[in-house]
């Protein structure tokens, strides 16, 4: 057990410091929303062959609540695993402040940490959806978001998929949904990945946080329990 947490908490803060860094330390005038997206699949990838074989890669609080749904974990466990990618979460976007604080330009309330949000973005404090999207978009879309990225996950770890190919299907899939869903949250899915740069951000990235803890569990649970009544398990497993 130990050797999971250590796995998702180093998946967990290598997601937030490489996914976030991306839009605070590249951002939009260098990578653009694509380039974003693609640091946010290709750190699932590398991290799902990194550790996937140790804790199965779930660096998502959501991702193992649909795991626990559909049955293929206990409580105890994954409660271990909340825990260990919060805080994994937290150390991420600790560390990428301090690399960003490193440029006299950076201004953590002008700036940011690559935080969620919904609403009327903040001419000051940036604080809000990028494309000032209203409460009810960023919950839809990350209800849906969730349950489609956690019926991805579920689908592709069961006993007759080809687990070969399955960090390529999930990295793939974060990034479409990244593609799609910036200008509307910035994009979560990941409670943990919203409550890192919350942390640090304070103002209305943590007032807002619950949106973003409370939408990806119902998407996951959704999926979980699709998976746990097997409308979606393949025959043969």
């Amino acid at each position: 057990m130990t050797k999971k947490l250590a796995a998702e908490f180093i998946g967990t803060f290598t997601l937030v410091l490489f996914g976030c860094g991306a839009a605070v330390l590249a951002g939009f005038g260098v990578v653009g929303q694509e380039g974003i997206a693609w640091a946010f699949g290709l750190s699932i990838v590398a991290m799902a062959y990194g550790i996937g074989p140790v804790s199965g890669c779930h660096i998502n609080p959501a991702v193992s609540f649909g795991v626990w749904t559909a049955g293929r974990m206990s409580t105890a466990e994954m409660l271990g695993y909340l825990a260990a990618q919060c805080l994994g979460a937290i150390v991420g976007a600790g560390v990428l402040f301090i690399i960003a604080s490193g440029n006299p330009d950076y201004s953590i309330i002008e700036n940011g940490l690559g935080q969620n949000g919904y609403g009327v973005r903040d001419a000051v404090t940036n604080q809000g959806s990028p494309g000032d999207y209203s409460l009810l978009s960023g919950a839809v879309f990350e209800v849906v978001a969730t349950f489609i990225f956690v019926v991805v996950i579920l689908g592709v770890t069961q006993r007759s998929a080809a687990p070969q190919f399955a960090g390529i299907a999930i990295g793939l899939t974060l990034v479409v949904i990244h593609i799609v869903g910036i200008q509307v949250t910035g994009v979560s899915v990941n409670p943990a990945r919203s409550l890192g740069p919350a942390v640090w951000v304070l103002g209305d990235a943590l007032m807002q946080l619950w949106l973003f803890i409370a939408a990806p569990m119902i998407g996951a649970g959704l999926a979980g329990w699709a998976f746990r009544v097997r409308l979606l398990t393949a025959e043969e497993s």
